[in-house]
């Protein structure tokens, strides 16, 4: 049985033959549909240097985002912090909450999301570039929304406007960081499943209660195409993974047709590649769906999932959502 929290997770995917406006766009209409079936959150991924992916600024795209909803929580799932100064986060993420109060998530990673190239033109400095970095910056991040004196700077919006912070993570260095601060921790188990139980286990051993948490919260961010059939989920599966094969051979571009992911001549690593990236994630029917979300569940004992839905049509995204929504759990309860 589910009986946590479903959010969800986007990429603004841009498909072949479509603009990233219309990525965005399609983001918007999902934010809104997933809103009304009752989704707890809806996050955005920061990337950079990808043309199948849209979402490069969170900021700018949540606040649209929080203003096209009107319940569900929205936020960044995540901001890579190597990327940006403390103050900057800040000031943006203070604005956001400012304008939607109680409404805003800044989920928080520790990797810069994308190439070193790409990484030191946003940054403009190797300072604050390295993981070691990592911990400071988080520190003055939170020192800016709690007002610090000692930064010697207020940020405005900042101070006083925090938003709900969490930590993310694909291996044991955020989960432990988490836990210590006292922060929810979401795990990107749809990347990295074979880190998925050491990581939290690393996170409900190091938690210490806090201003925000009595006990731990962690979020198991998976993987999930649902469709009417078995066969139909399969078949909307591939662009993605082929897309996923050509970032790793430095080839990044749109999402494929499912027709041309359909054709492409797999060698027999690819095949292999793909199909042990599927392990542990959700594909299929409604009921194949359900039965493998109970099972990462039992796993984890997440105490909510966070659902990422790559396929190639909006509509079958939507589709995706509404089926699990409806069929997989029966119907959904928002928690804050």
């Amino acid at each position: 049985m589910i009986n946590v929290p479903l959010s969800v997770l986007d990429l603004a995917p841009v498909a072949a033959g479509t603009t990233p406006g219309e990525a965005l766009r399609h983001t918007t209409e999902l934010a809104r549909r997933t809103e009304q079936l009752g989704y707890n959150r809806f996050w955005v991924a920061e990337h950079h240097n990808m043309p199948g992916i849209a979402s490069s600024a969170p900021a700018v795209l949540i606040a649209h985002l929080a203003a096209a909803t009107s319940t569900i929580r929205v936020g960044s799932g995540g901001v890579m912090l190597p990327n940006h100064a403390p103050l900057v986060v800040a000031e943006q993420f203070g604005t956001l909450e400012a304008l939607h109060p109680g409404r805003i998530d800044l989920g928080i990673g520790r990797a810069p999301g994308t190439d070193q190239m790409t990484a030191l033109a946003l940054r403009r400095t190797m300072e604050g570039l390295s993981a070691e970095a990592f911990p400071q910056e988080l520190q003055h991040l939170m020192g800016y929304f709690a007002g610090d004196e000692r930064l010697r700077i207020t940020a405005t919006p900042g101070r006083g406007d925090m938003p709900a912070i969490w930590l993310l993570g694909s291996s044991g260095f955020s989960a432990q960081l988490a836990g210590l601060l006292g922060l929810p921790f979401s795990f990107a188990h749809h990347f990295s499943a074979q880190n998925t139980d050491a990581a939290l286990a690393l996170y409900r051993e190091n938690f210490r209660p806090s201003q925000w948490l009595d006990k731990p919260y962690a979020m198991v961010a998976v993987s999930a195409v649902c469709a009417d059939t078995d066969e139909r989920a399969e078949w909307l599966s591939w662009p993605s993974a082929l897309s996923f094969i050509r970032l790793r051979e430095g080839r990044p571009g749109p999402m494929p047709t499912p027709a041309e992911a359909a054709e492409y001549p797999y060698s027999d690593l690819e095949r292999e590649f793909v199909l042990s990236r599927r392990e542990g994630q959700a594909m299929g029917s409604p009921e194949t769906v359900r039965q493998q979300l109970e099972a990462l569940l039992r796993r984890t004992e997440a105490d909510e999932l966070m659902l990422t839905t790559q396929v190639y049509d909006i509509a079958d995204r939507v589709h995706s959502f509404e089926l699990i929504a409806e069929k997989v759990v029966g119907g959904l309860r928002r928690e804050g």
